[in-house]
């Protein structure tokens, strides 16, 4: 058995400082274009070149998304920017589509091809015609089953990784190739720029009652028909690793820093506690790692298709969101943690502290002062510094957390 890399999103800066501070291998990100998350901030040139350093310099690895389905207009441009990321060397480069594999492969020669779930693997035989054309990794589609990744896996040379979604939002399409958003809206999915209106709530007309909608309903509120659970698989990383994943994607690059800092932490904690076990076959993660999962905002839970058909989630399209960010540590000084406010909370209030790489715990907040060294009772205002009284340090980018419920 290998160890499972654990693969975070870096949709901006911050969410990179987290991805790595929280435990990640590997971090996927994107340029401002050619990528599938147009919602997300992304880097420009100079902060792409910026980021792949930064990755490299603590020993971890970068890939970056070049994932888009590229119309002709967006070829032109393509060789240039393909010349552009060789200079770079990030670890790998991530395509979706024929035409982008050969124009790689001639302007990127340098770079390992990661062939993404945009493609759309869904058998060996793809898979190894990838490998033939130069793929080192292929991103598999999110409609497998673990037994038909693991014939694939069979099937394979086992020089080409396999890597697949392990966490996050899942789209209703088939990986992900969905029309609904251009037809409704005009923003392209394709192409990055989902409206996700597959979480729409919808109802159904008769052309013989046009005046008449009625809504689709399994309860009296309407069901959302198209809208999926997010994926957790944290309770199954054995058989993840077992059916031979190589790569643990977490989805999530147009998600806060605090979704990566929350997530990658969790999926860390369970590789490393299923490594060093000695890859059991029944291993579960700790209970405070599976609950960290709760501590994000999501859409109710599922396992995708990694046991059979999925069902839909017909409840709702909003989401859970049980806990809040209360602040950042940003240093620790003659006994107090220095704290960056993120939301209002309170004296009185019980932190859930996250630390990367450990065990949450709860402190509570008996003092609070603000920058100036005035002792408050609140702290109402965004981004304003804190001090708390504290025993010890803790590590710069550790998070301060208030469970909603408890308000």
């Amino acid at each position: 058995m290998m160890r499972p890399e654990v693969l975070a999103p870096a949709g901006d800066r911050e969410c990179l400082d987290a991805a790595l501070l929280y435990g990640a291998d590997a971090v996927y990100l994107a340029d401002t274009s050619f990528g599938m998350r147009a919602a997300a901030e992304n880097f420009d040139r100079d902060q792409l070149k910026s980021a792949i350093e930064q990755v490299h310099a603590v020993g971890k690895k970068v890939y970056i998304t070049c994932n888009i389905l590229p119309r002709n207009s967006d070829v032109l441009s393509l060789p240039e920017y393909l010349r552009y990321l060789d200079q770079l060397l990030p670890d790998g480069l991530i395509v979706a589509d024929l035409g982008a594999i050969v124009l790689a492969k001639k302007y990127a020669p340098r770079i390992p091809l990661h062939v993404s779930t945009q493609l759309g693997v869904v058998n060996y035989e793809t898979a190894r015609a990838l490998y033939d054309m130069g793929a080192k990794r292929v991103v598999l589609a999110r409609e497998l089953s673990l037994e038909e990744i693991r014939e694939i896996r069979a099937k394979t040379p086992k020089e080409l990784e396999l890597e697949a979604f392990v966490h996050g939002a899942v789209c209703m399409s088939v990986s992900g190739r969905c029309v609904l958003s251009n037809y409704l809206t005009g923003r392209d999915a394709n192409h990055g720029a989902c409206t996700q209106p597959c979480r729409w709530k919808y109802d159904v007309v008769e052309p013989h009652r046009i005046d008449k909608p009625m809504t689709v309903e399994q309860t009296e509120d309407g069901t959302y028909i198209f809208n999926a659970y997010d994926l957790n698989m944290l309770p199954h990383i054995a058989a993840l690793a077992d059916a031979g994943i190589s790569s643990f994607k977490i989805e999530g690059r147009a998600k806060a820093a605090y979704y990566t800092a929350v997530i990658t932490n969790a999926y860390r904690a369970a590789v490393d506690g299923y490594v060093s076990s000695g890859y059991p076959s029944d291993y579960l993660p700790e209970d405070w790692v599976v609950a960290e999962a709760e501590k994000v905002s999501h859409r109710p839970y599922g396992t995708g298709f990694y046991f059979g058909m999925p069902h839909q989630n017909t409840e709702s399209g909003g989401y859970i969101r049980k806990y809040a960010v209360a602040g950042v540590v940003e240093g620790y000084e003659n006994g107090y943690l220095l704290v960056e406010q993120r939301n209002r909370f309170f004296v009185g209030d019980t932190l859930d502290i996250l630390v990367p790489g450990e065990k949450p715990f709860l402190f509570p907040c008996e003092r609070l002062y603000n920058g100036e060294r005035e002792e408050i009772q609140s702290a109402p205002h965004a981004a304003m510094k804190l001090k708390i009284p504290f025993e010890h340090p803790l590590p710069k980018g550790s998070i301060l957390r208030v469970k909603l419920a408890d308000r």
